[in-house]
C-alpha cells in the first residue's frame, strides 16, 4: 500500500453548529440513543481484545483515542468516556494498577474542516481525564501519522459519502438522477448501481488508512 496522505478533494457538509435550536447539539438525542443503546458492545471488544502489556512497550505512556465524526453537542463526550471507562477496566484487569497513576490519555476529536470545533471545544467536560486535540479533515483521507492511534470510533458517519457519485449528476449519464437525492425503484438500478460503487470506494480508502494509523493490537 502506497504510504502516502491522500490527496483527494471531499465535500463537506458538516452538522449545524453551536448550540441553537437548529443546531446538531439540539437535534441528536437520536444518535445518542445509538450510541447508548451500543455502548455494551464497545466494552466487551475492549475488554477482549485489547492487549495493554502488548501495546504499551513503547516508553511514551500516552495511550491514543481517536472518534471520527465527532460533531458538536455531548454525543462525542458520553461515547469517548464509554471507552475510557472499559480501557480503565481492562487496564486495572491486566495490570493491577490505575489508568491515572501509570497512563496518559490524548483524544483526537476529527470531523470535516468546517465543523464547529470552538462550539465543540468550549463544551469540553470539566471533570475529562484526558488531553482533547482537535483533527480537521475528511475521514476518508489519511488524518494520523502511521502507527499512532490504539482505539478508533466511529458513530453516525460512514453513512455520509464523501462526493456525489459523477454519474448522478452527469446528464448524458445513464445513471443520471434528475437532481433527485434519492431513489424509489427498480428503474432506478443505475442511480443505486453508482451510489453502491462510490460507498465501495469510500469504504476501501477508510479501512485502507485506518490500518496504516491503527497501532498494531489497536482496535
Amino acid at each position: 500500500m502506497e504510504r502516502k496522505r491522500s490527496n483527494q478533494s471531499y465535500e463537506a457538509f458538516p452538522m449545524n453548529g453551536g448550540d441553537g435550536q437548529y443546531s446538531y447539539a439540539q437535534n441528536s438525542n437520536h444518535q445518542r440513543t445509538g450510541a447508548d443503546t451500543t455502548k455494551h458492545i464497545a466494552k466487551e471488544v475492549i475488554l477482549e481484545i485489547l492487549d495493554l502489556e502488548t501495546l504499551l512497550q513503547d516508553t511514551s505512556k500516552v495511550f491514543h483515542i481517536a472518534d471520527l465524526g465527532c460533531s458538536v453537542g455531548p454525543n462525542t463526550f458520553f461515547t469517548v468516556q464509554n471507552i475510557i471507562d472499559a480501557v480503565n477496566l481492562t487496564f486495572q484487569s491486566q495490570t493491577h494498577s490505575t489508568i491515572d497513576s501509570s497512563l496518559e490519555l490524548q483524544v483526537f476529536f476529527d470531523d470535516h474542516v468546517g465543523n464547529d470545533f470552538n462550539s465543540r471545544f468550549n463544551s469540553l467536560p470539566d471533570d475529562k481525564q484526558y488531553h482533547a486535540t482537535a483533527m480537521p479533515g475528511s475521514v476518508y483521507g489519511r488524518l494520523f501519522p502511521e502507527s499512532s492511534i490504539h482505539i478508533f470510533n466511529s458513530s453516525y458517519a460512514l453513512h455520509w459519502l464523501s462526493n456525489v457519485p459523477k454519474e448522478i449528476v452527469a446528464k448524458n449519464s445513464h445513471a443520471y438522477d434528475k437532481g433527485k437525492i434519492y431513489f424509489t425503484s427498480e428503474v432506478d438500478k443505475e442511480v443505486a448501481e453508482a451510489y453502491s460503487a462510490q460507498f465501495a470506494r469510500n469504504i476501501e480508502s477508510f479501512l485502507n488508512f485506518r490500518a496504516l494509523e491503527l497501532v498494531p493490537g489497536g482496535i
